[in-house]
């Protein structure tokens, strides 16, 4: 998995909480990452219909949805992403013993159905969701400041 999904994840979370037109700059900065890359990425969600674009000067993203509607499967839907995978496989093939011959094929089913579980997994969180447990650790820190 690439960090995209984080990008992602994190503007809508911002445009969502912004409730206006933000940025590429605005949203890159918060992130932390660089405007062309959040532009990429934006382009892939406005591409399903999870942001819409201004363009000129005052130009941006919005969220297009309620972030209620917005599950992070979406999100990852719209990336493409594989949460769990291997770029290295063991064994051959073509060796003539089963363990060898038949390892690769067991572990990419197995990695599978454990990219299934994750993607079944974030079907259950959305980006509101995200956002009400940032305001509650918020909260939280806010309160032991206060006391301390």
């Amino acid at each position: 998995m690439n960090s995209d999904f984080c990008v992602a994840v994190h503007g809508l979370v911002f445009l969502k909480h912004k409730g206006c037109t933000i940025s590429s700059e605005e949203l890159a900065e918060n992130i932390c990452t660089n405007p062309a890359r959040v532009r990429k990425v934006m382009a892939r969600l406005k591409k399903v219909g999870l942001v819409q674009t201004k363009e000129g000067k005052v130009g941006g993203y919005t969220s297009v949805e309620q972030a209620e509607d917005i599950t992070l499967y979406r999100v990852a839907e719209a990336l493409d992403i594989r949460f769990v995978e291997a770029s290295w496989r063991s064994g051959d093939s073509d060796m003539n013993c089963m363990i060898a011959s038949g390892m690769a094929d067991v572990m990419d089913e197995i990695y599978l159905n454990l990219n299934d579980m994750c993607l079944e997994k974030l079907k259950t969180i959305t980006i509101g969701e995200i956002e009400r447990k940032l305001i509650e650790i918020r909260a939280q820190k806010q309160a032991k400041a206060a006391v301390g």
